[in-house]
């Protein structure tokens, strides 16, 4: 049985708005709304997570109060494997499987979000995008993270944007932050993460480092880039937008 978290704690700054990122309109909803209609229609037997700021909580809940999920304040926004830590005293005893996502990613199907899960096996599994380019509206794509394979096809890394080399830049397989976790391995290892990095966060998606190095296959489910498209500024707005069109 699994449990969703949804990161949600980002602030409107890049989006030039004083709403919380996950509340500016697409299309007159906001874009949470999208995301956790989708989620309702799976049926989930647990509730699901948001991860939200101290900042946002309010805002987040009045306007979305006809979802049932539950609130987590991560009080200070140091990256991703923060946010999923902060989770960990919240999470269904019933929950054996941790389903993660971005707030901010409004296309995911309500099949994907209801096979995703059922496909996972072992300890790690993940969604990404692969491209043929960057060119036209998939440059949104470009300052995202990239995966890396070995020899099976298994995922053995994530390399985030701003560590990346030229060379990992031309990587075309695209990291969504949409992970299945199995619960106990995630929370043992999640406290574990370190912040040597530009950003000097804390990214869940060392964990998939880790896990290779420890042996795990890590599976890689792909989907369209449509459907995987985040959104992190106003110019990609229109361009989700003009998807929805």
């Amino acid at each position: 049985m699994q449990q969703i978290i949804v990161m949600a704690a980002g602030k409107g700054t890049r989006m030039n708005s004083d709403l919380p990122k996950v509340l500016v309109p697409l299309k007159g909803r906001p874009m949470l709304d999208y995301l956790l209609d989708s989620i309702s229609k799976t049926a989930q037997e647990l509730k699901p997570i948001i991860i939200v700021s101290p900042d946002n909580k309010e805002m987040i809940s009045a306007a979305l109060k006809n979802y049932d999920v539950q609130y987590v304040i991560q009080e200070k926004q140091l990256g991703t494997g923060h946010a999923v830590a902060c989770a960990k005293d919240y999470i269904d005893p019933r929950a054996t499987d941790i389903f993660v996502l971005n707030g901010d990613h409004p296309f995911y199907k309500v099949e994907t979000i209801k096979d995703f899960p059922i496909k996972h096996q072992g300890i790690l599994s993940m969604i990404t995008i692969s491209l043929t380019d960057f060119e036209d509206w998939r440059t949104v794509f470009y300052h995202l993270g990239r995966v890396v394979r070995d020899e099976e096809g298994y995922a053995k890394g994530i390399i985030e944007f701003k560590d990346a080399s030229d060379e990992e830049k031309k990587v075309l397989e695209i990291n969504l932050n949409c992970f299945c976790f199995n619960k106990d391995w995630l929370f043992s290892h999640v406290d574990n993460l370190n912040n040597q990095n530009k950003q000097g966060e804390y990214y869940i998606t060392d964990l998939v480092k880790i896990a290779f190095n420890e042996g795990h296959k890590v599976k890689v489910f792909s989907i369209p880039p449509e459907e995987g498209m985040g959104i992190n500024s106003p110019e990609e707005l229109k361009i989700a937008e003009s998807l929805i069109n």
